[in-house]
């Protein structure tokens, strides 16, 4: 208790609600009620994972969940998700990231200590640096003759008529109606890493893919 006595008033501000009559000393039960709300909600989000797995022992040798968040600061629905087999957050989208859990702790291990050391590293000496020992092989062993990269663009069929017209003098542009529908073409187009272009993908509107669209 002494570390929360201890930082109770840093948090007191920050923690009250806006409208908070803690200050009047003859109405101060509600105000500590609230406070004690939020204070405790503050304190339980504040969990490192090490907490998160001292908890969930606990509970495997016999504690109740409530005992087991209660001690460790570690909300009891997070520890009923786990218990259910769901993963954290930064866990269950690691393959969406470019680095992995392990690395990311390593770069920022690294990062924490060029900083303490007066070398801290820029974000371009980072991704010329570090990345660089992530090349895949598999992947640096295609050759740039078979490797491509893809854009697409789309036009509108028909004759445009852009010019210049007059309009509200804030505006940049305007658009102007014109007669009938028009249907909108999609191109695609390729190039590989040796700056050979491949034929264009033209894409009309239609029911059905006719040969004669493809080269």
């Amino acid at each position: 208790m002494w570390a929360t006595q201890k930082c109770l008033p840093a948090t007191l501000i920050l923690l009250l609600p806006p409208t908070s009559n803690y200050h009047n000393i003859s109405n101060t039960y509600p105000n500590r009620f609230i406070f004690c709300i939020h204070f405790i909600l503050y304190l339980m989000s504040q969990y490192t994972e090490y907490e998160v797995n001292q908890a969930l022992a606990d509970i495997s040798n016999g504690h109740s969940a409530r005992d087991a968040s209660t001690k460790w600061g570690v909300p009891r629905s997070t520890l009923q998700n786990r218990l259910k087999g769901i993963q954290p957050r930064d866990t269950a989208f690691a393959d969406l990231q470019r680095l992995s859990v392990s690395q990311e702790a390593k770069l920022a291990s690294w990062v924490q200590i060029q900083a303490d050391l007066g070398l801290a590293p820029t974000h371009q000496q980072i991704r010329e640096d570090w990345f660089k020992y992530l090349a895949i092989p598999a992947i640096m062993a295609i050759k740039p003759a078979n490797r491509y990269n893809m854009d697409k663009t789309g036009i509108l069929e028909g004759k445009g008529s852009n010019g210049l017209v007059l309009g509200r003098a804030k505006t940049k542009s305007v658009r102007k109606k014109q007669p009938g529908s028009r249907a909108w073409v999609s191109i695609i187009k390729c190039i590989s890493a040796e700056g050979i272009p491949l034929y264009p993908l033209v894409i009309y509107k239609g029911k059905t893919v006719q040969q004669q669209w493809f080269p």
